[in-house]
């Protein structure tokens, strides 16, 4: 089973959209493995999207994550970034596909609800950054065997 990070930013968690983002990863059958309600501090926000470091958008994109709480999680799953990143439709919400997160509850780029790892090395790499060992679970789940073969 593959791992990947998904984080709902600011502005899921300001329009009380958790709880519709959860059920959707659920629903396609992915498990939840660690999650936890935080506000992100400058210094991980700066290490999360140090890739971006260069570009004219990077100090509003750290104010922005830091600006209010987010829900960090990891979710477990066969190709587990792929689905989540399929789940969530393309990152401008006016080009993801009919059905996905983005596409149904998004409209700008800017406020595109969430973040998922966009490789299993950027997803291995982004939740050792974001989670400490421990506080990743390990569970089986009953209903694995129905969407698993």
């Amino acid at each position: 089973m593959q791992r990947t990070f998904v984080m709902i930013k600011p502005d899921g968690v300001q329009r009380g959209l958790i709880g519709r983002i959860l059920s959707r990863l659920e629903d396609r059958g992915l498990k939840l493995v660690a999650a936890k309600l935080m506000w992100v501090s400058r210094e991980l926000a700066e290490a999360h999207y140090a890739v971006h470091k260069n570009q004219p958008f990077y100090p509003k994109l750290i104010d922005y994550i830091t600006s209010s709480p987010v829900l960090a999680m990891v979710w477990e799953g066969p190709e587990a970034v792929a689905a989540v990143r399929q789940t969530m439709g393309a990152t401008r919400p006016r080009e993801a596909a009919p059905g996905s997160i983005r596409h149904d509850f998004g409209l700008d780029v800017g406020r595109n609800l969430t973040h998922a790892s966009d490789s299993a090395e950027n997803a291995e790499a982004e939740i050792r950054l974001w989670f400490k060992p421990e506080e990743i679970l390990s569970w089986d789940r009953d209903l694995d065997r129905w969407i698993f073969e």
